[in-house]
């Protein structure tokens, strides 16, 4: 089986881990770290907005299964990327839309995608998302794996992953996989 890896920073990485785990295709998805200047950075380090880190997932995927342009899809639904350094209440650099492409291929793809969005709401505000090469990935600590399904009761997950995700199941059904 072929497998390709995507790398977003969208916010919380709490968030998008929920969300990328329900799409068709998705393998496995990993929060973790990356952006920054600091060598294996821990959560409190990237929290404190020194390290220039973005709070990332590293989604596997299969391409015959899901392609790289559907993952753009729900990434660009799944938050807002017209803020820069915010998502909601999270404020910070760690919290910025970011995509870091594995392949030249990627960087197409997300930089045509993020033009055709900007040209089809001239009106609207533009997306701010960073397009760069992924460096290094750190992952997160175990205990931000799997936060959402672990922590489903917490009101962080009851007030802003769950309408997230009910978003997600709502608007790109068609890319669940069928456990959802």
């Amino acid at each position: 089986m072929k497998k390709e890896i995507a790398v977003f920073g969208g916010g919380c990485f709490w968030c998008t881990e929920a969300v990328f785990k329900m799409l068709k295709g998705v393998e496995s998805v990993e929060p973790g770290y990356a952006g920054g200047h600091v060598e294996n950075p821990t959560y409190e380090e990237v929290s404190s907005g020194t390290t220039g880190h973005a709070e990332c997932i590293k989604i596997e995927f299969n391409p015959d299964e899901v392609k790289y342009r559907d993952l753009l899809t729900v990434f660009f639904g799944s938050h807002d990327p017209t803020t820069v350094n915010r998502q909601g209440n999270d404020i910070g650099e760690q919290y910025r839309s970011v995509i870091f492409y594995t392949t030249e291929g990627q960087k197409k793809v997300a930089e045509d995608f993020i033009s055709e969005l900007n040209n089809s709401n001239e009106a609207g505000a533009q997306i701010v998302t960073q397009v760069m090469p992924l460096d290094k990935f750190w992952i997160a600590e175990n205990y931000h794996r799997d936060y959402f399904a672990k922590n489903k009761s917490a009101p962080y997950c009851e007030l802003v992953i769950n309408p997230k995700l009910e978003k997600v199941q709502k608007e790109f059904a068609d890319l669940l996989k069928n456990s959802y």
